[in-house]
């Protein structure tokens, strides 16, 4: 591959977010620009303002449901275009529904965005709700950090389905609702598929359904939800799974399902003391994004010698990538500002 020099770089920082200069576009910017490619439809990844979009074609839907009726193009994974000489394509993060890496290449120079990506090096599994994690290989991969630490290590997803399950039905034996709580955009999907619905009834925050349609719109198979106005028997409310945004947590709205069981699902949970802070009963560790051993994975995949850390542990992942050999150093970005409600 090409030789990278710091004066050439496909991509570079400015105020406004991540620039590709060659192409006159932003990845993911943070601030209004005329153009920019979206990895995702999370909000700190998807702003409004941009005259021009462009996404991944599973996105669009979840892009429209949370920004509006936003002008936007879309590729489907793998497919190429050419802007100003740079060819791009976007290739599944594993994340969210659509979320899409980004490739650029430019006079024999390859760089890929990774936006936001999970998968779980140990536990070898994948977000059954969106396309997997495809390696790419490049010169240069800008990579998020969000779980980089050695204590972050995800157990197997049927684990800790299980466990919820088994919550659920103790919840339902005691005649009591399951507030299971997750980011309304990913997360609360991803839930749905994993639980077993022959368990109880499954009601939904108003803020979760928009986006459930969305998926469903998408071909993701999902379980049948309500909102609590479907609901006319209370004493379905008192054994049904709820699933909800953590502002729900405390409000007018939770109260109404009584002396409920609570919970959060979230990799945040595998910190000691988390569940705690949280005031919650039970703490179910599930992330959309890559565990320590996936980012690991990720990165030496790309093949990639330089590699640029962007949100998370920065410092932790550009000390070990520098151990292996590579040459790496970080972005400021302003990503995953509120690391309990928005980053999941």
């Amino acid at each position: 591959m090409g030789e990278l020099r710091h004066g050439d770089d496909l991509i570079v920082e400015r105020p406004e977010g991540l620039y590709c200069p060659d192409g006159d576009f932003y990845i993911d910017p943070w601030r209004p620009v005329d153009r920019a490619a979206i990895t995702h439809a999370h909000g700190d990844h998807a702003r409004v303002g941009h005259p021009h979009s462009l996404a991944a074609a599973p996105s669009a839907g979840v892009l429209r449901a949370r920004l509006g009726d936003i002008r936007l193009q879309t590729l489907a994974y793998g497919e190429a275009i050419l802007h100003h000489g740079v060819r791009l394509s976007l290739h599944p993060a594993g994340h969210v529904l659509g979320s899409a890496q980004v490739r650029l290449e430019h006079r024999g120079r390859v760089w890929v965005v990774s936006g936001d990506y999970g998968l779980s090096g140990d536990a070898g599994e994948h977000n059954p709700t969106c396309d997997p994690f495809e390696p790419v290989r490049c010169d240069c991969f800008i990579t998020e950090s969000t779980f980089g630490l050695p204590i972050y290590r995800w157990r197997a997803q049927h684990d800790v389905f299980d466990a919820i399950n088994a919550w659920w039905r103790g919840n339902v034996e005691a005649g009591r609702a399951s507030l299971l709580m997750g980011y309304s955009f990913g997360k609360a999907q991803r839930l749905l598929a994993g639980v077993d619905a022959s368990i109880g009834a499954i009601i939904v925050h108003g803020a979760v359904e928009p986006l459930n349609r969305a998926y469903r719109d998408a071909g993701v198979r999902l379980p049948p939800t309500q909102l609590v106005s479907d609901v006319a028997d209370k004493a379905t409310l008192r054994r049904a799974l709820v699933i909800a945004p953590p502002s729900a947590h405390g409000s007018l709205w939770s109260r109404r399902f009584g002396d409920a069981s609570d919970a959060f699902a979230s990799g945040w949970m595998q910190l000691r003391g988390a569940r705690r802070r949280r005031g919650v009963d039970r703490g179910f560790v599930l992330s959309d994004h890559a565990d320590w051993p996936g980012l690991q994975h990720a990165i030496r995949a790309t093949g990639a010698e330089r590699v640029i850390v962007t949100h998370g542990y920065e410092a932790v992942m550009v000390r070990w990538l520098q151990e292996q050999g590579l040459r790496a150093e970080s972005f400021r970005t302003e990503y995953g500002d509120e690391p309990l409600e928005a980053v999941e």
